[in-house]
């Protein structure tokens, strides 16, 4: 088979190639996947620099996390899926339920990377796709999806109807955040340093835009026109969180997810004059990816996908969604 990998002590996405490795086999419990379609994160471009958690890869690993396709083998005991199902990638292998748990990410140099024409995973590992997406948007989800879901209807406060949610950037967590909110019946506003992005954004479905260069005390500006946000999708990190802060309404709550935007980190006394918090977010559970499956057939969504790459265009589609033209989520898909 075919699969892209990085070179040991990775440390740029120019460094992928690809290589004819002789095809996995399922072992008792794990289930044999030919993935159709892939989609990049931020943290494979980090995984790809040396920059993730521990640094350079120590080893040749397929990169990626997201992936779908169809289960072609099964070992013995497999009983959660048959030959034949499509299913997507879990982001975590061993994270099912509950408190968040670290164990192997895929993708990270260490774990099994879905870049590849076949991949054994774990039976519990993957998880059927939601029915009215195709396999390019569940390839979308695993990473990205399921953050989006735990940032908005996971912890102590889930969003409600009529909740005003914060957006920041057009990438792959905002845009499905995005989608998601307005299905759930709240207000969406959305920045970007693009007027030809903002547009898309108002096409997806968002209420508010604002161009950040434009505005760039764009925290303050949502918290006097539009009373704050319930909601803030912190995708940027240190150098957009006093932003997000200043943009709080009333008992907010900022889900911190990216490093974006690097900065000195915020006095967090602003806090106290809301009452709002901060929670962290590392992707979620395999429990938190079949809910979202869950909501998205249930209100029939679908999710946009930026630029498609044929699979022999990897380091191609990389490239792209490294750029400033990228929007939403960059797929990799077989013809």
């Amino acid at each position: 088979m075919r699969a892209w990998f990085l070179p040991e002590g990775s440390d740029s996405f120019e460094k992928l190639y690809m290589d004819e490795v002789a095809d996995p086999a399922p072992g008792p419990g794990e289930v044999l996947i030919e993935p159709t379609a892939w989609s990049l994160n931020y943290r494979d471009f980090a995984v790809a620099s040396g920059q993730y958690f521990g640094g350079a890869i120590s080893e040749p690993a397929i990169p990626l996390s997201d992936g779908a396709g169809k289960v072609v083998a099964i070992g013995e005991g497999v009983k959660s899926v048959r030959i034949g199902d499509e299913v997507q990638s879990t982001f975590f292998q061993g994270w099912y339920d509950g408190p968040p748990k670290f164990v192997p990410a895929l993708g990270d140099g260490k774990a099994p990377g879905m870049l590849a024409e076949k991949v054994v995973l774990d039976q519990h590992g993957v998880i059927p796709i939601a029915r009215s997406l195709d396999v390019q948007q569940a390839a979308c989800l695993p990473c990205a999806g399921v953050t989006a879901w735990n940032a908005l209807f996971e912890g102590g406060n889930p969003l409600k109807s009529g909740d005003k949610v914060l957006v920041l950037g057009t990438g792959g967590v905002s845009m499905i955040a995005l989608k998601l909110a307005k299905a759930a019946g709240a207000q969406v506003i959305a920045t970007s340093s693009s007027d030809e992005k903002l547009e898309q954004v108002k096409e997806l479905g968002a209420d508010h835009t604002i161009n950040y260069k434009q505005t760039p005390d764009w925290g303050e500006y949502v918290r006097e026109n539009f009373g704050g946000a319930d909601k803030i999708v912190e995708v940027g990190g240190t150098g957009t969180l006093e932003q997000s802060m200043n943009a709080c309404a009333p008992l907010a709550e900022i889900a911190l997810i990216g490093v974006l935007a690097n900065g000195e980190p915020p006095e967090p006394r602003g806090l106290m004059f809301t009452g709002s918090s901060i929670r962290g977010i590392f992707v979620g559970s395999s429990r938190m990816a079949r809910d979202l499956n869950t909501f998205v057939d249930k209100h029939h969504l679908t999710f946009p996908v930026g630029k498609t790459f044929a699979f022999e265009e990897a380091d191609k589609a990389y490239a792209f969604g490294w750029g400033s033209d990228s929007f939403g989520k960059t797929v990799i898909a077989l013809g």
